[in-house]
């Protein structure tokens, strides 16, 4: 089947998107870095966040490196078509992010603490694109799963503006939504810089802390 590239900074319409496919991708249970599962049931006190901040492989890796963080996948959310492979995303035609599903515990490490790695890890301010990596899977979002997780997240954004700001640097592109559905991306990609200790990452900071 061929697949036309949408534009790199357009988002597809209902009628471009890809149809997907009814089943789930088949991914490994266990976590590659710490045996803990990336799937659930998780344990009950645990809390899950959803960022996209370019490409997944990095971003993954600067959470599960966080203490008080159980768990991280890899995955594609956002647009419309279920249960994506890679090389659809990669199309622009299904709409989705990629993204990593961040498991914690709120005793150990706090929303706000991930919402600071995620500002600081890559640059909010660049649209479709995360550097080198140009298309609408690499744009920056943060997808809340509560009204406690959006203020904080409201607030941080006002919070690192202000920051940049000061710096001269351009307005924050980053979108705030409800989590969508998460779907796992192929185990090839989760934990991917374990696994790949050389592999690509093409996450950059501004060099701006979140105050």
């Amino acid at each position: 089947m061929m697949w036309t590239r949408k534009k790199l900074n357009e988002i597809p319409g209902p009628e471009d998107t890809l149809p997907g496919r009814p089943d789930p991708m088949q991914v490994s249970q266990s976590h590659f870095v710490n045996g803990h599962p990336i799937k659930p049931p998780f344990p009950e006190q645990m809390q899950q966040a959803l960022f996209g901040m370019g490409c997944f492989w990095g971003a993954e890796r600067t959470f599960w490196k966080q203490d008080g963080v159980f768990s991280t996948a890899v995955g594609y959310a956002g647009g419309r078509t279920p249960n994506p492979t890679y090389d659809e995303v990669c199309t622009g035609m299904t709409g989705h992010n990629e993204v990593v599903l961040v498991v914690f515990d709120p005793q150990n490490v706090k929303y706000q603490q991930l919402l600071k790695l995620f500002w600081e890890s890559h640059n909010p301010t660049q649209g479709m694109r995360q550097g080198n990596d140009v298309g609408t899977q690499y744009r920056s979002g943060i997808y809340v799963s509560s009204e406690e997780q959006r203020e904080a997240a409201e607030q941080s954004l006002e919070q690192y503006q202000a920051a940049l700001s000061k710096q001269g640097l351009p307005v924050i592109s980053t979108e705030i939504l409800d989590a969508p559905a998460f779907y796992y991306a192929e185990t090839y990609h989760q934990q991917y810089l374990a696994k790949n200790p050389n592999g690509y990452c093409g996450l950059g900071g501004t060099g701006v802390c979140l105050p």
